[in-house]
């Protein structure tokens, strides 16, 4: 049996491991990986920092929208989304409706750790990177938990504990689905 969602489609703050952890469950489950914000850059022709700097966020996000709407119609992917593409009610409903969802959650503590040196996200380029990072969680965390069927600490686990754990509960999912009771007639009396 198939699992009813074909694809699987992971959200979460930057660095939570969409993109690590992605790339390895779609290997695992035999499934196309695609990471948006690599062919975000690939449509675009730049980096999405440098897009970002010149256009502005909203342009950016109009951008996302056009890639999530494209991509959620592919069947069979693993998809690794930027971290905000759930500010927008367009993107959180067609992730919801074409695919499975699961939320890789992290600490903003634990993100600035992993996080601290890189220097290719865009709005982390901050004073206090830090703080960003507790502000961007506390505005979409409950967008992450509203549009996830599934959610997952990434605290301790390895990235191969993770994966397991995500196939695993994916291919329980498919005998989750609702059954239509049928109601037979009552024999007659007779």
């Amino acid at each position: 049996m198939t699992a009813p969602h074909s694809s699987i489609f992971l959200v979460g703050l930057p660095g939570s491991g969409k993109s690590t952890v992605g790339r390895q469950l779609a290997r695992h489950l035999s499934l196309e990986f695609v990471d948006i914000d690599q062919h975000i850059e690939h449509e675009l022709g730049c980096s999405i920092r440098s897009y970002f700097e010149r256009e502005g966020e909203k342009a950016f996000r109009d951008v996302e929208q056009a890639a999530v709407a494209e991509l959620v119609q592919r069947p069979g992917v693993v998809l690794s989304t930027g971290g905000g593409a759930v500010l927008r009610p367009a993107n959180r409903d067609a992730l919801k409706n074409n695919g499975w969802v699961v939320y890789l959650k992290s600490s903003p503590d634990a993100l600035y750790r992993r996080l601290r040196h890189d220097k290719t996200r865009p709005l982390l380029q901050v004073d206090d990177p830090l703080q960003k990072l507790k502000d961007l969680y506390a505005v979409r965390h409950p967008l992450y938990r509203m549009v996830a069927h599934h959610v997952l600490e990434t605290g301790r686990p390895s990235v191969a504990t993770l994966v397991n754990h995500i196939a695993m509960q994916w291919e329980q999912q498919a005998f989750q689905t609702p059954v239509t009771p049928v109601h037979l007639p009552k024999p007659m009396a007779g």
